[in-house]
C-alpha cells in the first residue's frame, strides 16, 4: 500500500509507474484505492470511478473496473458529497454523517478488493490523504484502518517540493499508533529537484529518527503534467501554457469536475490554453471559452455569476466568441435549470446565460455510460461517455451537436456559435478535435496523437521512478493479505 504525509504528495503517480514497471516484468498487477475523493471520475462498463484508478489500470494494461475504487465520494458542496459504492450512486450524504458511517463502508471495499486479490499476482494499493491525520483514525477504511484490517505493508511518500518533508516523515511516524507504524516497512521521497547527493544527510536522518529505510528520491516529473490528474489543487498552480495560436479559457468552477476534458487541449501545439481563477475576468484576446462540468450546476452558476464571468461570456459572443459548455456547462448555456429534488445539489431554480435555447430539468436518474458515435458539424468519430443527472431540451437540441449511434447529442446554437454536449472525452478523438480546432480558427493542424501521448509520458515516468528507487527491494515487501 502506498501512503502519504499529504494529499497531492504523489500517491496516484506513483502507483500508476508501479503498475507499468510490474506490467513490463511480467507480473498480473492490479490498482486498488478503497476510498477517493474526486469529482475527476472515469466511467467504467459497469460505473465510475476516480480517475486516478482508470489512469492506473491504463498503466496495469487493465480496462478500468469499478473493484479498482470501490468507495468515490463527490463533493457537492464544502459539506456533502455523493457516495458513489462500486460504481453506482449509493447516497448523498454530509461530511458529519459520512463520517460517523464510513466503517459500514468497509464490507464492500474487501468484497472489491478480495476479487482482485483472487485474480491477481500484486494489488498496489494507493491511501488517501495521510495516516498522519489521526482525528480521523477511527471507522478508516482509507489508510491505516485497510491495512491493519489486512496486514498490508505500507511505503509512505514524502513530497520535498512543499518543504518539511523531514517533519512530514518524522512526525507522521510520531503521531501513528504503534501497530499503525509497525506496518510501515520504508518511505520514498517524490519531486526533488536538483542535485539529489544534497539531500542525503537528510535522507539518513529519515531513515534514523523513524527506523524505516528508505527506497529511494524521485526527481522530479515535468511529464507528470501531460497525464490526467484528479485534484482541483492541480488547477491553482497551472501555469498557462504560453504557446502562440487559439486562445481558449475555461473558467476555475468551484465544484469543477472532470477538468481532465481539457488536457488533450493543453497538449495541442498552436493553442493557448489557460485556466481562469476565480476574482480574475475572462481575457479580451479569447477566441473560445469553454464551460467544463460541475458537480452543482446551480451552485457553480451562482459562482459564475459572482465571479462576473457571464458578464464577460455574453459580452465574448456579442463580438463573434465562441463558446463550448461541457456537461453542467452546457446546462449553465441554456434558458433555465430546474432541479426541484436537489438531484445535483441543493434544490433550487435558476436562469441561464441563454445562450442555447434550451432548459434543463434535473433528475434523480444518473446517467453513466460509454459512448461513441460521430460529430454532425464535422463528421469525425467521436468516442467518450456520459456522466450526469437531467434533461435537456428545446429548440436549439434540434441541431445536435452529436450522433450516438442513433441517439442525438447537444445543442448548436443558429449561428453556430455557441456549442453544449454531455458527452465528456470526446477531444481525446484526435479527428474531432483537429476538426474543431480548426472550425474554431486554428492556425496550425493538429499533429497530436493524445492516446500514444499518455503511453509515452506513462513510460518515462515509470522508466525515471524505476531508475530512482530500488523496485526490487519495494516488490519484495509485498506480503499475502489477510482477507476476510
Amino acid at each position: 500500500m502506498i501512503q502519504g504525509t499529504g494529499s497531492d504528495v504523489g500517491k496516484s503517480l506513483m502507483v500508476a509507474a508501479l503498475c507499468r514497471i510490474a506490467r513490463r516484468r511480467g507480473i498480473a498487477v492490479a490498482p486498488f484505492k478503497p476510498q477517493n475523493m474526486s469529482n475527476n471520475a472515469a466511467v467504467c462498463a459497469d460505473g465510475e470511478i476516480g480517475r486516478a484508478q482508470a489512469l492506473q489500470a491504463q498503466a496495469a494494461g487493465l480496462e478500468p473496473h469499478v473493484d479498482f475504487n470501490p468507495v468515490l465520494l463527490k463533493p457537492e458542496s464544502d459539506k456533502r458529497a455523493q457516495v458513489v459504492v462500486q460504481g453506482k450512486v449509493a447516497a448523498s450524504q454530509t461530511a458529519a454523517d459520512y463520517m460517523a458511517r464510513r466503517e459500514g463502508r468497509m464490507d464492500a471495499v474487501l468484497e472489491s478488493f478480495t476479487r482482485l486479490a483472487n485474480k491477481y499476482q500484486l494489488i498496489l494499493v494507493e491511501g488517501a490523504g495521510s495516516p498522519a491525520e489521526i482525528n480521523l483514525r477511527a471507522g478508516d477504511i482509507a489508510n491505516m484502518g485497510f491495512a491493519r484490517r489486512l496486514d498490508m505493508p505500507v511505503c509512505l511518500v514524502g513530497d520535498i517540493d512543499k518543504g518539511g518533508v523531514i517533519a512530514s516523515l518524522v512526525g507522521t511516524r510520531t503521531v501513528l499508533a504503534p501497530e499503525d507504524a509497525a506496518l510501515i516497512k520504508g518511505f520514498i521521497i517524490n519531486k526533488f529537484r536538483g542535485d539529489a547527493s544534497l539531500f542525503e544527510d537528510g535522507f539518513a536522518a529519515i531513515e534514523a529518527r523513524t527506523g524505516w529505510r528508505g527506497f529511494g528520491v524521485v526527481p522530479w516529473l515535468p511529464s507528470a503534467r501531460l497525464l490526467p490528474a484528479e485534484d482541483g489543487v492541480v488547477l491553482e498552480r497551472e501555469p498557462p501554457v504560453g504557446e502562440d495560436g487559439l486562445v481558449i479559457v475555461a473558467p476555475m468552477l468551484s465544484r469543477i469536475a472532470n477538468f481532465d476534458d481539457a488536457d488533450p487541449l493543453r497538449m495541442e501545439p498552436g493553442v493557448d490554453f489557460r485556466w481562469i481563477p476565480p476574482g480574475c475576468p475572462l481575457p479580451r484576446d479569447t477566441d473560445v471559452v469553454i464551460l467544463f462540468g460541475t458537480k452543482s450546476t446551480l451552485g457553480d452558476l451562482a459562482f459564475l455569476r459572482a465571479q462576473g464571468w457571464h458578464h464577460d461570456i455574453l459580452a465574448h459572443v456579442r463580438t463573434g466568441g465562441r463558446v463550448l459548455g461541457l456537461c453542467g456547462g452546457f446546462q449553465m448555456l441554456g434558458r433555465t435549470i430546474r432541479d426541484a429534488e436537489g438531484s445535483d445539489g441543493a434544490a433550487g431554480q435558476a436562469d441561464g446565460l441563454g445562450l442555447l435555447d434550451v432548459h434543463t430539468e434535473m433528475t434523480s436518474a444518473k446517467a453513466v455510460r460509454p459512448v461513441n458515435g460521430h460529430c454532425l458539424r464535422t463528421g469525425s468519430m467521436i468516442e467518450g461517455y456520459e456522466i450526469h443527472v437531467g434533461q435537456t431540451t428545446g429548440p436549439d437540441t434540434e441541431r445536435a451537436l452529436f450522433d450516438l449511434q442513433g441517439h442525438r447529442d447537444g445543442a448548436v446554437s443558429s449561428d453556430g456559435k455557441v456549442e453544449g454536449t454531455y458527452v465528456h472525452g470526446v477531444f481525446a478523438s484526435d479527428a474531432f478535435r483537429k476538426a474543431w480546432l480548426q472550425r474554431a480558427g486554428a492556425a496550425k493542424g493538429s499533429t497530436l496523437d493524445y492516446r500514444a501521448a499518455v503511453e509515452a509520458a506513462i513510460d518515462t515516468i515509470a522508466d525515471a521512478v524505476e531508475q530512482a528507487i530500488d523496485t526490487e527491494a519495494l516488490f519484495s515487501c509485498a506480503s499475502k493479505p489477510r482477507l476476510p
